[in-house]
């Protein structure tokens, strides 16, 4: 890509970027040795981060190609809050359940070994996945019970001995595990004064947008699918019709979402199991399904052919302002198909 002066914007995995580099990528920030640049979308910051160059060259048919990748290290603001709260849901149901090893009730078994007692606590912190956000403490507890006497059975003292376990949140460990949360490193070779660090996070959120286009010429709407087609020229004339689809269907969709975030409002009435249910994002699939069940009607009789639509809802006419046409587009058309009989006795 480089060798051919095309640009590249992409998340780095964990085998090339590890946890311990990343660790250290993030140290400087943690130290206030490196700001950050926050990342603002419709007036809510949405990420922050901040960038660094690595100089990189590979042999490419024996000609070496080298070049500056910029590495963007950023944190979505909104992920990490959702992450923070799970975390914190986690660490509180870990807690009640190692609280709950400890309580006493007829049947329950008893820890007598701090071994045993140990491996059940493992395994409720690895199923909470909080492993090592909590301090355990191991207490032995030796208890003396007086047993009376039962029939043939002479009164006599028990010594019993209990294992219990307190636990506690380490909480230098959390709040270093969720100022950690959601970092990842991205790399591009397009330079700042082309693509700024804002400018790559809000481009690669949209990636999704380019995604769904994709998703809908091979999915229902258009079908993609391998044609006996003999000729490449049918080939490339129907891919080319096909991409004029796409176009059209994320053409009507912009414009019913702009419109609707202009007025500052959401469209109900498009959700066939919930009418009530609105949305300030439809997609075009379901506008397009709400005029299922539209026809034109031609009847033909002594004073000629004459055309009736169906009446349009309220919804119907309201998507058709949406998208910019007139409420009576489908009126239009039943006077554009009636037409009067031809007069045989007029010369």
């Amino acid at each position: 890509m480089v060798k051919s002066q095309d640009y590249y914007l992409c998340p780095l995995p964990a085998v090339q970027v590890s946890r311990e580099e990343l660790a250290t990528l993030l140290e400087p920030v943690w130290t206030g040795v490196q700001p950050l640049q926050t990342v603002v979308r419709e007036e809510e910051e949405i990420a922050c981060g901040y960038t660094y160059t690595e100089s990189l060259h590979e042999y490419v048919e024996g000609e070496r190609i080298a070049w500056t990748e910029r590495r963007l290290v950023v944190r979505s603001l909104h992920l990490a809050q959702a992450q923070e709260r799970a975390l914190e849901a986690r660490l509180s149901k870990a807690l009640a359940a190692i609280a709950h090893i400890n309580e006493r009730a007829q049947g329950k078994k008893r820890f007598t070994e701090e071994t045993e007692l140990q491996g059940t606590v493992e395994q409720l912190v690895t199923q909470y996945h909080v492993q090592g956000l909590l301090t355990c403490t191991y207490q032995r507890e030796t208890r003396t019970r007086h047993v009376r006497a039962y029939g043939s059975r002479p009164a006599s003292t028990r010594v019993e001995q209990s294992v219990t376990v307190v636990a506690r949140r380490n909480e230098t460990a959390v709040q270093k595990t969720i100022r950690s949360l959601v970092w990842r490193v991205y790399a591009t070779n397009q330079p700042a004064e082309h693509l700024s660090l804002e400018h790559a996070v809000l481009a690669y959120r949209a990636e999704y947008l380019v995604e769904q286009t994709i998703g809908r010429l091979k999915g229902k709407a258009l079908s993609v699918t391998p044609l006996y087609l003999e000729t490449d020229t049918r080939i490339v004339g129907l891919v080319r019709l096909l991409l004029i689809a796409v176009r059209v269907l994320t053409l009507l969709e912009f414009s019913a979402r702009r419109s609707l975030q202009q007025a500052g409002e959401k469209l109900a009435g498009i959700y066939p199991d919930n009418p009530k249910r609105a949305t300030a994002r439809p997609t075009t699939e379901m506008l397009l399904q709400t005029f299922k069940g539209v026809t034109l009607t031609l009847m033909t009789d002594a004073h000629g052919v004459r055309a009736q639509v169906t009446p349009l809802s309220a919804v119907q006419q309201r998507i058709l302002l949406l998208l910019g046409f007139a409420s009576d587009l489908y009126l239009r058309l039943s006077l554009h198909f009636s037409k009067p009989t031809l007069n045989l006795s007029e010369p």
